[in-house]
């Protein structure tokens, strides 16, 4: 099979799982109740499939269980369960069960919709199972938000998305970007958000989890995924939470000493002007996917050198599909009613300011710039100087159309748009694209237009397309 089978119903994958006598396991599900056990109760032959439910919502209980954890609803908690309820379901029935089963553990632990309060609704999910009988056990674990307003559609959705992981984990996981596909199955893209995903284990030791993240955007499961210096995929709430955020979009291939001096010159500004507390601030290289796409796919190799190279900066890399600036405001502010800044380069003002970037909206310009700018979210511009000219291009100087000069001026007189004013001169003439084709040529002086660690390891990886002579 060359295609994933897209018309399977929920019911047919749970009859799938429970019809195969060799997968047995247990499902533990905790804060919304047993959907996804229901889900295989309900289709019959249960019996063949699930050796034990339960939900442990008392925290004694869960504790006297699993242990004691800082947090309940967390991947610590999980991973807990998933250990606990493998080896056990694997030491009290390998001997009395056939010798041809997988087992399996399935668990989750989430906080869904409250009679009394209208709280974050998002949960860790996960399963270990064997994919070989008697092989050691492989994990896919994911953090997921849920996304129906009401108590009983969050159920169902989690029960539908258990379902999903299920099958797809022991029919598809030599396809591990199909089981990503699969988990939106019978749900759409406006029911669950799953921000992170993670594979391990025996099976899954080719797997580039960065790639796989980055699958949950290509398919509609998120917006947006962040990933630390570390190049570990992080739960955009937790990172984001209560904390001012800075954003430096770019395309970054490769990242220039032009963009760490945006980003060091943006910082600084912003912690004036909004007074935050630089140790708490959050600073994001954002890249939007359609500058990853070539054709209709992603490039596989040129996402994960970029992401790399940032990261051997340090940086925090966020990937997203928010072409327009209000989408990524909006998006941070679900985590965060702290202070906002995106660092933007005068070369990118004329999408800024191009009427036709804004068709479909029904406020046009205006309105996005309206959900742009609500609160204490600013723009800071970073001046240029193109290669072969003398004048110096600024937010005072900057041309945009006639039509829209005072609308401009209405953002700069506002301190909506603000002029970065603390910046290294001597490096407005570096272009990233003259840079990228210098480099492709092999060594020369595009070196001296990256940071040194930049060049160092583009050339020692050949990444990005370097020639070595």
């Amino acid at each position: 099979m060359t295609r994933r089978d897209t018309t399977l119903t929920t019911d047919q994958k749970a009859l799938a799982v429970n019809l195969d006598k060799f997968k047995y396991g247990s499902i533990v599900e905790i804060g919304a109740g047993q959907e996804v056990a229901r889900r295989f109760f309900h289709v019959g032959a249960a019996a063949g499939t699930i050796a034990k439910t339960m939900s442990a919502y008392d925290m004694a209980v869960s504790d006297d269980i699993y242990g004691p954890v800082d947090r309940y609803v967390s991947r610590a908690r999980l991973m807990q369960m998933l250990e606990k309820e493998f080896d056990q379901v694997v030491s009290r029935l390998s001997k009395v069960r056939p010798k041809n089963t997988t087992f399996f553990a399935y668990a989750a632990t989430v906080t869904a919709r409250s009679f009394k309060q209208k709280n974050e609704c998002h949960g860790w999910i996960g399963l270990r199972l064997q994919l070989h009988p008697g092989a050691e056990p492989s994990d896919i674990v994911m953090h997921v938000r849920m996304l129906d307003n009401d108590n009983a559609l969050q159920s169902e959705a989690l029960g539908i998305l258990g379902v999903n992981l299920i099958h797809g984990a022991f029919f598809n996981h030599t396809h591990p970007e199909w089981i990503v596909e699969g988990l939106a199955d019978g749900l759409g893209s406006d029911r669950i958000e799953v921000d992170v995903i993670h594979f391990a284990g025996p099976y899954f030791e080719e797997v580039e989890n960065r790639l796989m993240n980055l699958h949950l955007i290509r398919s509609w499961l998120t917006r947006a995924v962040v990933f630390n210096p570390d190049g570990e995929v992080v739960v955009p709430g937790e990172l984001f939470y209560r904390k001012p955020v800075l954003v430096m979009r770019g395309s970054f291939k490769p990242v220039t000493l032009v963009n760490t001096d945006m980003m060091t010159a943006g910082q600084r500004q912003f912690c004036e002007v909004e007074a935050v507390d630089q140790s708490q601030l959050v600073s994001l290289a954002e890249i939007t996917i359609n500058s990853l796409i070539s054709g209709d796919n992603v490039d596989n190799a040129d996402f994960l050198a970029r992401v790399d190279l940032l990261a051997s900066l340090g940086y925090t890399v966020m990937i997203s599909d928010y072409v327009r600036f209000f989408r990524l405001r909006a998006y941070l502010r679900r985590y965060t009613q702290k202070p906002i800044g995106i660092v933007l380069s005068v070369r990118d003002f004329e999408p800024l300011f191009d009427e036709k970037y804004y068709d479909g909206l029904e406020g046009g310009m205006l309105e996005a710039f309206g959900k742009l700018f609500p609160d204490n979210t600013h723009v800071y511009t970073y001046p240029s100087r193109p290669r072969g000219q003398d004048e110096l291009i600024t937010l005072d100087t900057v041309k945009v159309p006639a039509n829209l000069r005072h609308l401009l001026a209405h953002l700069v007189e506002n301190g909506k748009l603000v002029g970065i004013e603390h910046y290294d001169e001597s490096l407005l003439h570096i272009d990233a694209s003259e840079v990228l084709a210098g480099l492709r040529r092999g060594r020369g002086d595009w070196e001296t237009a990256v940071p040194k660690a930049v060049a160092e390891r583009i050339v020692e990886r050949r990444l990005l397309g370097f020639e070595s002579e």
